[in-house]
């Protein structure tokens, strides 16, 4: 991944990952128990934790496939890890502008393509920092 290209996003809007993707037969299985996904996305969810926020939905969407991933998860988790490369020196920022604390919200509108599900997500700033997301 050190060589890749870095990317603007952590996944495209028209990206769409759902079970359907899953492996079908017992050679996509294998050939998929060979990719260290629950490594990836362990790491993914340290950084997330630790000092990236704004990939917490990204996150959430691939962690769904650990136990049955297919080739498609594994290229939006490389999708992200490119995001995390090209926008290796975002940081949280205190001290910078008014002492005002704000709140915004947004859903996906039936993003879980199986499932049909809305995701809804909050996040509330301080001095243009965050302090509480979902």
């Amino acid at each position: 991944m050190s060589e890749v290209k870095s990317v603007g996003s952590a996944l495209p809007t028209n990206y769409k990952l759902n079970g359907k993707q899953c492996p079908r037969g017992e050679r996509d299985n294998a050939e998929m128990r060979k990719v260290s996904y629950a490594s990836a996305i362990g790491s993914l969810m340290y950084v997330m934790v630790c000092m990236r926020p704004d990939i917490t939905f990204v996150v959430g969407v691939v962690s769904r496939y650990m136990s049955n991933l297919g080739r498609e998860h594994w290229v939006a988790v490389k999708w992200i890890l490119r995001y995390l490369k090209g926008t290796s020196r975002v940081c949280h920022r205190f001290g910078v502008g008014k002492a005002v604390l704000e709140g915004f919200t947004d859903s996906d509108m039936s993003g879980d393509v199986d499932s049909r599900r809305s995701a809804p997500g909050y996040v509330m700033t301080y001095v243009g920092g965050a302090l509480s997301w979902q």
